[in-house]
């Protein structure tokens, strides 16, 4: 596929992130106005509330975008998500006799805030990459076997929906609880070792019945597309609670996504395969389609008052073991009800290289090996006033599917209990 032609001329840049083979989703506003739907297109934001409302766009019996949110259109289903990408593509292409009509309901995107896409039904976390998975044992236990069950099923947590936060929302250093090794009691403080994890965040489209398992097939039909996710976490915190049972309070902290959801149907061209599996799965994680894509991704960190950020990290969401579809097919599996607006993080995604780390607790090797940036500055953790970069493209012959930033920068943790 080819750079597809539009009348809005910035959307034709090889180089931009939203050309009209892109036409990401998000919800935006302007200063006086409320959050609505929109479409970015090159330098601009096509209002979907008002072109519904114009009649321009019409694809069910009563309004579908007059909420801020797309979890309605996403309720409609694959055809509907296809009538709806048909249709714009229609409105927006070079040439479109509909120009004139459509043209008053662009607003620059310069000039809006940006939101959350959706609202997030559940949330889910897996552990899918198998470089990050061997190179934590190293880390905390000294050898980079895997555990018994990883190379079988997608192994996830539940996570808080609640703390997950659009780009460019800022982050609390979080407190809780830490034990140091040499340490008889437990105390009770700020995250000395704040980390990201690089991941992608599958958002579900259309639902699944209660007590119904579903197919990889059917659950990649399912999936309506797809945002940068950084997992926010406090190593600390976690290596003290999380036996038996998991993460708790060194994940639910914060989660931060791109504002952008990029659809499955513009990622399609992009598809690439799960690697050669070291033991074979059980007959029902197997699908007919490749469930990785072909998207290159990047960290970038910058202190405070620095002028420019550093790239710290490049890596491929091609590096995965498992797809979203396999994850999402094995959640379902026992029955388990999945939503509209449900969003599975994909795991840390790191490869072979150091370079391609997708955590700090990587790069760093636990901070024993902190790394430099431009400034001269060296990091092991995150430390306040930091702000971090999730950057990722898929690239096309003529041009480039981005997401959008996904940024946090984070802030001093809140005094507690609070002094008077």
């Amino acid at each position: 596929m080819s750079l597809m032609k539009s009348w809005v001329a910035s959307a034709n840049d090889a180089n931009h992130p939203f050309p009209l083979n892109n036409l990401p989703y998000g919800v935006f506003s302007t200063d006086g106005t409320d959050p609505r739907c929109g479409v970015a297109i090159g330098d601009m934001i096509l209002d979907m509330e008002a072109v519904e409302g114009e009649g321009l766009v019409q694809l069910a019996d009563y309004p579908l975008f007059d909420v801020p949110f797309w979890n309605e259109m996403m309720e409609q289903g694959p055809a509907v998500w296809a009538a709806l990408r048909d249709r714009l593509t229609a409105l927006l292409a070079d040439g479109s006799a509909e120009k004139a009509k459509v043209e008053p309901f662009l607003v620059a995107a310069a000039d809006v805030e940006l939101h959350l896409p959706m609202v997030v039904a559940e949330y889910t976390d897996f552990y899918a990459g198998m470089q990050h998975a061997k190179n934590m044992g190293a880390i905390l236990r000294g050898s980079p076997d895997l555990p018994a069950n990883w190379l079988h099923i997608p192994i996830g947590y539940n996570g808080r929906a609640s703390s997950v936060v659009v780009s460019g929302t800022a982050i609390h250093r979080p407190n809780g609880q830490t034990k140091a090794p040499d340490a008889d009691m437990p105390s009770f403080g700020p995250t000395k070792r704040l980390d990201i994890e690089l991941e992608m965040g599958a958002i579900v489209g259309t639902g699944s019945e209660f007590g119904q398992p579903i197919t990889v097939d059917e659950a990649d039909a399912m999936i309506f597309g797809y945002v940068l996710l950084n997992d926010w976490s406090a190593r600390d915190i976690q290596g003290w609670e999380y036996q038996p049972l998991g993460p708790f309070q060194g994940k639910a902290f914060g989660t931060s996504i791109s504002p952008w959801i990029v659809t499955a149907a513009a990622l399609e061209s992009f598809r690439a395969p799960t690697p050669p599996r070291e033991k074979e799965l059980l007959p029902y994680l197997n699908g007919s389609k490749d469930g990785l894509y072909d998207i290159e991704l990047e960290v970038l960190m910058q202190p405070e008052g620095a002028a420019t950020a550093t790239s710290v990290s490049k890596t491929n969401y091609n590096r995965m073991y498992y797809s979203a579809a396999e994850q999402l097919c094995h959640h379902a599996i026992g029955g388990c009800e999945m939503t509209t607006g449900d969003l599975l993080g994909s795991g840390t995604i790191s490869g072979a290289d150091r370079s391609e780390y997708g955590s700090l607790m990587e790069l760093s090797w636990a901070g024993r090996e902190p790394f430099t940036l431009d400034t001269g500055e060296t990091r092991g953790f995150i430390e306040d006033g930091d702000t971090l970069t999730l950057r990722g493209n898929a690239r096309g012959d003529g041009f480039t599917i981005g997401f959008g930033d996904c940024t946090g920068k984070i802030l001093p943790a809140v005094t507690w209990p609070a002094k008077d």
